[in-house]
């Protein structure tokens, strides 16, 4: 299902910030990679895939960091529902 007409998002309730690639971190390389994924009825991620990377590791390191997402679900009519839904992961050293 998709997020709206009757179906609420998905809550993020626990979250893993994602590490820097060495080879990032070493080329001082910022940028946001967008992931997609489906949250279940339980809150969980599947079907985590990259829609739009950055390189230097750091796609692997924010689908990493996504699969250990937690959410509460989405619902529909009361009932725990599945959705999809994109996340940004924003690479920024401070």
């Amino acid at each position: 299902m998709k997020i709206g007409g009757g179906v609420s998002e998905p809550e993020l309730i626990y979250k893993v910030d994602p590490e820097f690639s060495e080879e990032a971190r070493k080329a001082k390389f910022m940028g946001i990679v967008t992931v997609t994924l489906v949250v279940d009825q339980n809150g969980n991620p599947q079907n985590v895939h990259l829609l739009r990377g950055v390189g230097m590791g750091l796609d692997e390191k924010a689908l990493e960091a996504v699969k250990q997402y937690k959410f509460k679900a989405a619902r529909y009519n009361g009932k725990p529902v599945a959705v999809q839904l994109n996340v940004e992961v924003n690479f920024q050293i401070f």
